[in-house]
């Protein structure tokens, strides 16, 4: 990483697992800001969602979500009365958190990486990426970048603020301060950077990239 402030490498085993809003299924969060923020009062959150059974998504106001499959066959889902299909993986579809959503299985179980964010305060994209990415993230912008299918490789080059989520550097073998170096990401690990940065992204699967701001005067 080149002139960022911090990579931190969020690790899949460290995350605990969460009833829905609704209670129709479990969720894994990623990451959020502001950092512990509640269900209630996130500006953006970024999870993993287990959907076993057929129902209703929980209901979010003010918040529009874009939803990536990334494993199962999928999910038929009525938002606001009209038919979506989401039946490929790794193709992020968006639609608002707030509209009245039901799912019914297509084929089983599902995973789904889920970006939530509030629309009036928040601008997200996302990306599912293979290959070699350069990556520039923009001062006052955050980064989320999170392995879905098989491992990644994240090389930060020379830059300080590179360490575990503690920012103790524990499990990277890179520490807060260090030269930087090649970060590997394991299923379902992410790495949030803040920017100004620049950093390299390798695949031979599958990751998502995210990118957060602010909106202006917010």
């Amino acid at each position: 990483m080149t002139g960022g402030d911090e990579v931190r490498i969020l690790r899949a085993g460290d995350r605990a697992a969460v009833a829905w809003k609704n209670g129709g299924g479990v969720t894994r969060e990623i990451a959020a800001w502001p950092e512990g923020a509640s269900m209630a009062d996130f500006g953006w959150r970024a999870s993993l969602a287990e959907v076993a059974a057929d129902g209703p998504f929980s209901a979010f106001p003010g918040v529009d979500r874009t939803l990536t499959l990334a494993e199962g066959a999928g999910m038929d889902l009525t938002v606001a009365g009209e038919r979506r299909l989401v039946d490929e993986r790794y193709a992020p579809q968006e639609f608002p958190g707030d509209a009245p959503t039901d799912c019914r299985l297509l084929g089983g179980p599902v995973v789904n990486f889920n970006v939530m964010y509030r629309r009036d305060r928040v601008r997200a994209r996302t990306a599912v990426v293979r290959g070699t990415l350069a990556l520039a993230v923009a001062e006052g912008e955050t980064l989320l970048v999170v392995a879905l299918r098989g491992p990644a490789e994240l090389d930060t080059g020379a830059g300080p603020g590179v360490g575990d989520g503690d920012g103790d550097g524990r499990g990277t073998g890179i520490g807060t301060g260090a030269a930087g170096g090649q970060v590997l990401l394991g299923l379902y690990d992410a790495a949030r950077i803040s920017g100004p940065a620049t950093c390299l992204l390798r695949t031979r699967g599958r990751a998502a990239v995210v990118t957060l701001a602010a909106r202006p005067g917010r």
